[in-house]
């Protein structure tokens, strides 16, 4: 039984299929649950108020929720990417979100009440709601803590996929050029003197460092892959992901800074989001749009886009 699900969890950071499939069925599950237990409280408060309401407006507005909750989580997802919560990022980007509660409470709001109005109709009834401003404070008490919640969901997901995925970092990082004094040095007995005294001997031009090898953490495991083994690279939110031999690693920075450290002959972009090693390609598919599609050797794809197939082709050729 501990086989299957260790190939599973391994199996489940790098399969984006089965990823969309575990994401949606969680929310599904969790907005469902949720409905059930709003209606049922509803239902208990109405009647303890003494107030008279049919069984299935409870359900109705409850379901209208979730809803229009659902359809705003993958807005939140995006947002959640973009504005990235954690310590350095916490005093830039938390004004950001406290906005988009705003926002969230306003357009679930409305969206719930369209719904409700349509679904009051079909039954042919009449939806009555409450005054726009005292139901938006009452809703926006709600709707922080279930934006709250779904932030700290996406902020703890995150957490978890990384470690199952595994977080690289550069083992060998070049270290910075050394400032012009003192990369001067005095003459030795064997090297030449200056034609002029007052000016330092001139110093040939250093190769620049690369990274060659990246420490994987990965659970309890810690292992090596090496640069040349990178197959290509996709820009993901503040991470890069290091696809190498059918696996994908992320790393803690943007594509264009980590392309600027690997070697240019070898690791060329192919699109805004994409790079690609030049030795992992097998096909250049061209399109009808202009752009290409890459196949690489381990038979996955990778776009690329017309802006840079041009340099793509003599490099390739």
């Amino acid at each position: 039984m501990t086989a299957p699900v260790s190939a599973w969890i391994d199996r489940y950071p790098h399969d984006r299929a089965l990823r969309r499939r575990a994401e949606i069925g969680f929310w599904a599950a969790v907005l469902l649950v949720q409905a059930a237990f709003n209606t049922l409280v509803s239902w208990i408060d109405l009647r303890g108020a003494g107030r008279a309401v049919a069984a299935w407006e409870p359900l109705l507005w409850e379901l209208t929720s979730a809803l229009v909750v659902a359809a705003l989580i993958p807005a939140m997802v995006a947002f959640e990417r973009r504005f990235v919560l954690r310590w350095g990022t916490l005093r830039r980007h938390l004004p950001w979100h406290v906005l988009a509660s705003v926002v969230y409470c306003t357009v679930h709001l409305v969206g719930m009440w369209a719904l409700r109005h349509a679904g009051y109709a079909a039954l042919g009834e009449r939806y009555q709601p409450p005054g726009w401003w005292a139901q938006w404070g009452y809703e926006y008490l709600k709707d922080v803590r279930s934006y709250t919640l779904t932030v700290c969901a996406l902020v703890s997901y995150r957490f978890l996929l990384l470690r199952l995925q595994g977080e690289a970092r550069v083992l060998d990082a070049p270290e910075p050029p050394a400032p012009p004094a003192l990369q001067e040095q005095a003459p030795t007995q064997d090297a030449p003197a200056p034609a002029d005294p007052l000016e330092p001997p001139s110093q040939p031009p250093q190769p620049q460092q690369r990274p060659e090898r990246f420490l994987v953490r990965k659970l309890r495991r810690e292992f090596l892959i090496a640069a040349t083994d990178i197959a290509w690279l996709q820009a993901e939110a503040n991470y890069v992901g290091l696809h190498v031999n059918g696996h994908d690693y992320l790393l803690r920075s943007t594509l264009t800074d980590f392309l600027a450290q690997l070697d240019p002959t070898r690791f060329v972009r192919v699109h805004r989001s994409y790079a690609v090693n030049l030795d992992a390609i097998a096909v250049i598919e061209p399109l009808d749009s202009g752009d290409a599609r890459l196949t690489m050797k381990d038979g996955s794809t990778v776009p690329c886009s017309r802006r840079y197939r041009d340099g793509l082709a003599p490099r390739t050729g």
